[in-house]
């Protein structure tokens, strides 16, 4: 999934791109509050990690102004080393899902981001049954009554968006910037969306049918938990 770190701390912020980026997510960064508005209003992300303290701004501000924006479902975490109880109510009420106070550990925050997908998507655990097909969403791995699937990265952050997002016609654009990244350095003209979805259902054919995976004619994918 795509994430944006808003956190001036460079080392930090490194160091969480590199411990999510081998958990098989799409790292955006933004060292100023300026920069992460123009990426907020451009693109959408799954979580937007913030902090608070910003050199040209006050991350409070800028949550407010991206809570203001209609049909945004990005989870924002508040990273900060303000851990006052007043700061974490006021952060909390003003939309964050969650306020992680620093020095923080990075496996707490991965915990906390797959109890925030567990929540945001109604899972009990980090698994997903679609037709049969079992999506682990911790481990990214998926099988087949008990066969593995052997999936490329993308092929499984497609699958994994549009699972996540079943019964939801997920447009090609929506999907290349939630895997991909950053929508204005793409060459939207491209069919690579297309070729990847095409390699990923000729891999769950092979199990069984896949009616379900639907294309919706020049817009995009839907899956279909419902056929």
């Amino acid at each position: 999934m795509n994430i944006l770190i808003v956190e001036d701390e460079k080392n930090l912020a490194l160091e969480i791109a590199t411990f999510l980026g081998k958990e098989g997510y799409t790292i955006e960064h933004a060292w100023k509050k300026s920069s992460a508005a123009e990426k907020i209003f451009v693109n959408t992300y799954d979580f937007i990690l913030l902090d608070l303290g910003l050199p040209d701004g006050d991350g409070f501000e800028l949550l407010h102004q991206f809570k203001q924006l209609k049909d945004r479902e990005d989870a924002v975490i508040i990273l900060t080393a303000r851990g006052d109880v007043e700061d974490r109510i006021k952060g909390l009420e003003s939309g964050a899902d969650d306020y992680l106070p620093k020095p923080f550990s990075l496996t707490e925050l991965l915990a906390r981001m797959h109890a925030i997908i567990r929540r945001k998507h109604k899972l009990e655990m980090n698994e997903v049954n679609i037709h049969h097909f079992i999506l682990d969403i911790k481990n990214h791995k998926l099988s087949f009554e008990g066969q593995k699937i052997n999936l490329t990265g993308k092929e499984f952050e497609i699958f994994n968006y549009l699972v996540l997002n079943k019964n939801r016609v997920i447009s090609r654009i929506n999907l290349t910037e939630h895997v991909w990244g950053d929508i204005l350095e793409i060459n939207s003209d491209s069919n690579f969306v297309d070729v990847h979805v095409k390699n990923l259902r000729k891999k769950l054919s092979v199990h069984a049918p896949i009616d379900w995976f639907e294309t919706v004619r020049s817009i995009g994918y839907r899956i279909n938990s419902t056929l």
